[in-house]
């Protein structure tokens, strides 16, 4: 902002720099040729007190980004407005658009309104048809309605083909399954005898390390035994005893008397040769054989009769995940009968299925339980919010009087996949006693009084007879957590897969998937002829 006096003394030009130059913003004549010295000093301090005013006006006229005016009808045309108390029409605008909004949130849709299937349509028929705004809103509002219904219906869809997936025997272990079964019936090699007859003894030596494992899967088992054995200081002192069902013993025998996992020392039990497991005994065998509700409730329609409208697909995949035919297995409850199954061993370490051992555990026979059965690591603390987050809350339905009655929501859960028992300890107890009248109650209840298979009356059988150990001997959802921390994978004893998305499924996850499949043995026969290759 510049001054200017003529040399006549004539006119005075207030002037303001801009990017062609100065601009002329106030030019003022002076009418007598001769002014008086007073009348001039009276002139400059007029201009001394409007030359702020001035300043201020143009700097906000540069702000707004019309810098380029460059005279006083252009800053009035802006400013006039604004000292009249008249908005911009653009506030207007959108408070007008907000108000067309909220009538159109709470009215309802036109029935002949038709709907885009996409931005640029929705673009193309406002330049042809001319909509007003609130036609426009209408649109917007059932377009979002349309996507987010499609996107719902989309994810329930992909829950229950992921179920479907999970409670599947993939066509490659299938055929494992049979072409070992077939071994076993016309090659005398698999069916040695398990272990051979001078190693028996070491079956019921309590000096050695005993891992049982219970399952129908036998790429599953061998990866858990090849494991332990490759991670162990001393595989020589390693007993498994693993338990799986009739139809699956020959072809799990013939795998491991073809497969000798020697120095270690392997037994192979079917169900069917423990004659303790009777009716009497184990009353999960009448329960599953004579329960058509049972039955239905694992393998129904679990959409049929389901109102999605009430459930979020976190909601929806517990329910699923809840129904997962391996509950109703008696493999799966065989855990709580070891006491009697192993009549002869003091303390084991039992393993799920769905692990990968990455080191020695041999010091957890060393751990000092102090009087309780069972060690292991609980799940109600840790960093990983997602998965060591469950109080009995996340298991039990607290709104049943039984259930509410004699737990509490917060008591903290603990985990199955590995845990090392006491059996002497165990047999003091009266734990599978508990364990049945519970599963009792809850047949009565019509199954409302949990969700999860084996974990919640476990959880209430063993309730005073649980000894934490430290979270690095078991981490825990590999099977349903996407983002989990691959450092801590990495630094974990055991590794657990339990969820849908296990590592020998499509629906693995594939960067958590190596930490399994490094321990497969693709050059073997009866792998490369079933077509289990690494992908």
């Amino acid at each position: 902002m510049q001054l200017h006096f003529s040399p006549s003394m004539r006119s005075i030009t207030i002037s303001s720099n801009s990017n062609n130059g100065f601009v002329d913003l106030m030019k003022i004549k002076v009418a007598a040729r001769h002014i008086s010295y007073r009348t001039l000093f009276h002139t400059i301090l007029i201009l001394a007190f409007l030359l702020p005013f001035v300043f201020i006006l143009t700097a906000l006229v540069t702000l707004e980004g019309v810098n380029k005016c460059s005279s006083f009808d252009c800053l009035g045309r802006r400013l006039g407005p604004r000292f009249l108390g008249r908005a911009d029409d653009s506030g207007r605008l959108v408070r007008d658009f907000y108000k067309i909004l909220n009538e159109v949130k709470v009215g309802e849709i036109p029935a002949d309104l038709k709907l885009p299937d996409s931005f640029a349509q929705l673009v193309s028929d406002m330049k042809n048809n001319q909509y007003d705004a609130k036609t426009f809103a209408f649109m917007l509002r059932g377009m979002m309605e349309k996507f987010e219904r499609e996107i719902r219906e989309s994810k329930f869809a992909e829950l229950m083909n992921k179920h479907f997936a999970a409670s599947s025997i993939p066509k490659g272990i299938h055929c494992l399954s049979l072409r070992l079964t077939d071994e076993y019936s016309s090659n005398a090699h698999a069916r040695k005898q398990l272990p051979p007859p001078e190693l028996l003894p070491l079956l019921s030596d309590n000096t050695y390390h005993h891992f049982i494992l219970s399952t129908d899967n036998i790429l599953a088992a061998s990866i858990v035994v090849t494991s332990a054995i490759q991670s162990s200081l001393k595989p020589e002192k390693i007993v498994f005893h693993v338990i799986t069902d009739k139809k699956t013993y020959a072809g799990m025998h013939s795998w491991f008397a073809l497969n000798p996992v020697t120095p270690a020392v392997v037994e192979i039990k079917g169900v069917h040769q423990f004659d303790w497991l009777t009716r009497e005994n184990v009353p999960v065998l009448e329960a599953v054989e004579n329960q058509n509700g049972i039955r239905n409730y694992y393998h129904g329609n679990h959409i049929a009769g389901a109102n999605l409208s009430d459930t979020n697909p976190r909601k929806f995949a517990s329910k699923l995940q809840a129904r997962s035919p391996k509950y109703i297995s008696l493999l799966n409850h065989l855990r709580i009968y070891l006491p009697e199954l192993f009549p002869h061993l003091d303390k084991v370490v039992f393993l799920d299925d769905d692990v990968v051992i990455q080191r020695d555990l041999s010091p957890l026979w060393d751990i000092d339980l102090e009087g309780q059965v069972n060690g292991a690591v609980e799940t109600c603390r840790g960093e990983d919010e997602w998965v060591m987050s469950k109080r009995f809350r996340n298991y039990f339905n607290f709104s049943h009087p039984l259930i509410a009655k004699h737990l509490d929501p917060d008591e903290c859960a603990w985990a199955y996949g590995m845990n090392i028992f006491d059996l002497r300890a165990w047999r003091k107890t009266n734990i599978r006693e508990t364990y049945h009248s519970w599963l009792r109650e809850n047949l009565k209840s019509n199954l409302t009084m949990w969700k999860l298979g084996t974990l919640p009356p476990a959880l209430i059988a063993f309730k005073g007879h649980v000894h934490p150990i430290d979270p690095s001997w078991h981490m825990l959802g590999l099977g349903y957590q996407n983002n989990t921390n691959i450092e801590n994978v990495k630094k974990a004893a055991v590794i657990h897969y339990n969820g849908q998305s296990k590592p020998w499924l499509q629906i693995g996850f594939e960067h958590l998937r190596p930490f399994w499949t490094k321990y497969v043995n693709y050059s073997n026969n009866f792998l490369r002829n079933c077509h289990i290759l690494e992908s």
